[in-house]
């Protein structure tokens, strides 16, 4: 059997129709697994105009900074930042698009090759995610990946969410250089 490949890389344009597609085609109830109210969710054309948006703008001007997973060069999902503060911090999110891809260990190793794109790109001191608290699979997963757990609260994390319990998790800079070394 062959070893699967990962790879990460940034966005790119043939990438928007497969990320756009991704948030138009979940369920209502994966959706609401990952506290995204769905009456909230944005029509295709918007979701568009905000990927080549992004394509278009400078790292140090961006509102959030994506990277795509690949396994075995098939996209199978993303990742950003946003909330970006150049030199201090920002708050990752983490979605595996293909169903065959989740609960396999893949978003562990996809986050270890992702931080780098942060930290190094941005120059972070802090990288901060907070899924929604009852949603296992990126809280264990943020767990095995090093971050440290903060705390547990009430709100709404962005603009897709529902008021929601999340978890905040929290990795330094400190503790990512030792990731790298380790």
């Amino acid at each position: 059997m062959q070893t699967p490949q990962l790879s990460v890389r940034e966005l790119s344009i043939d990438d928007i129709a497969p990320l756009t597609q991704y948030w138009l085609s979940c369920t209502n109830e994966y959706l609401h697994g990952m506290g995204v109210d769905v009456n909230k969710m944005p029509a295709k054309e918007w979701w568009i105009q905000l990927l080549q948006q992004q394509l278009l703008t400078p790292h140090a001007q961006k509102q959030s900074f994506c990277v795509i997973w690949h396994l075995n060069d098939e996209p199978v999902g993303h990742s950003n930042i946003n909330k970006i503060i150049p030199s201090q911090e920002a708050y990752m999110h983490l979605h595996i698009w293909k169903q065959s891809a989740r609960k396999s260990g893949y978003g562990l190793q996809f986050i270890y090759k992702t931080l780098p794109f942060y930290f190094n790109t941005y120059q972070l001191q802090h990288l901060y995610c907070e899924p929604y608290a009852l949603n296992p699979a990126p809280n264990k997963t943020l767990a095995k990946a090093g971050f440290t757990f903060l705390k547990e609260y009430i709100t709404t994390p962005g603009f897709l969410n529902f008021e929601q319990p999340v978890n905040r998790w929290h990795l330094s800079r400190n503790a990512f250089m030792q990731l790298q070394h380790s």
